[in-house]
């Protein structure tokens, strides 16, 4: 992953940096929160092909070395909602105001 440096030299640097963060970051990157998908994959609903082809290539595992698991294993789950910033949650007596 690339690392912020701690100041650019210039605007141009800049912007050669975070073109390349930011393709590795939404293109690269597999995310914990969603899945270990990318977010171009699930912003562009690729993550459930992602996800089948996973779990084809666990399923072959386990049938081809059973000892090696104790169940079948799964890849992670496909994200339902997925937040940049999640708002907080509200008490009950505001939610209605």
């Amino acid at each position: 992953c690339p690392a912020f440096p701690d100041r650019f030299t210039s605007l141009e640097h800049a912007r050669e940096f975070c073109t390349e963060f930011f393709t590795y970051y939404n293109h690269e990157h597999r995310h914990s929160g969603i899945g270990l998908h990318t977010p171009a994959s699930v912003h562009y609903d690729t993550a459930r092909d992602v996800h089948d082809q996973r779990q084809a290539t666990l399923d072959a595992a386990w049938r081809t070395h059973p000892d090696r698991f104790t169940r079948r294993p799964r890849p992670p789950a496909l994200p339902t909602t997925v937040w940049i910033n999640k708002p907080a949650a509200q008490p009950a007596n505001l939610q209605n105001t």
